[in-house]
């Protein structure tokens, strides 16, 4: 068994620090990602069959820079946002550039990719970044009730409450009587901080 060595990584779990990855496993190939052997990445995955294996292959190329294989719609949604966390969260920003870069042809297969880059600079505290691709996201696809709560999550964290408002009436519009965002609204109105 492979032990992550006392490296603080975060590897799917709050504490690694106990974790043991046995050879030629998923997890075994994701941190050879971290340390940055790719090519050994690669064969793991393919070796492996499973749906996140199959995602591994595309993914180990774009972290190389090529994109080789388009990824399914499916793919996209179920893999994209936790490998960009799993990456950024371990400091890989030179991969986290590369999966951000696949950003443009991934919207072509799902055009909610860029909500889920959102959503992972949000949840990092990359606010600006979480707009820029809120805004791209928004242009692709504007009537995506998650997206507008997203905005009016980030306007009310930045108190810009006239966005905030517009963007959770835009949400409420789309699925009247969502919980959360009427529950925002109340917030918002009530002018909370």
């Amino acid at each position: 068994m492979l032990t992550l060595n006392g490296n603080i990584f975060f590897f799917f779990y709050n504490d690694s620090s106990n974790v043991k990855i046995i050879p030629g496993t998923i997890e075994h190939a994701y941190l050879l990602l971290l340390n940055n052997e790719l090519e050994q990445a690669k064969c793991i995955f393919q070796n492996i069959d499973s749906p996140r294996a199959k995602w591994g292959e595309i993914l180990v190329p774009i972290l190389m820079g090529v994109l080789t294989k388009f990824p399914t719609y499916f793919q996209i949604r179920n893999f994209y946002e936790i490998d960009l966390d799993f990456l950024l969260k371990n400091e890989k920003l030179d991969y986290v550039e590369q999966m951000l870069g696949a950003l443009g042809i991934f919207s072509s297969i799902n055009q909610e990719v860029y909500k889920y880059a959102a959503r992972v600079m949000y949840e990092n505290k990359l606010y600006s970044a979480a707009l820029k691709y809120m805004n791209k996201s928004k242009q692709l696809y504007y009537n995506d009730a998650e997206l507008h709560f997203m905005l009016a999550k980030y306007y009310f964290r930045v108190n810009d409450l006239e966005n905030a408002d517009f963007y959770i009436n835009e949400c409420l519009n789309l699925i009247p009587g969502y919980y959360p965002a009427e529950i925002m609204k109340q917030k918002i109105e009530a002018g909370w901080f």
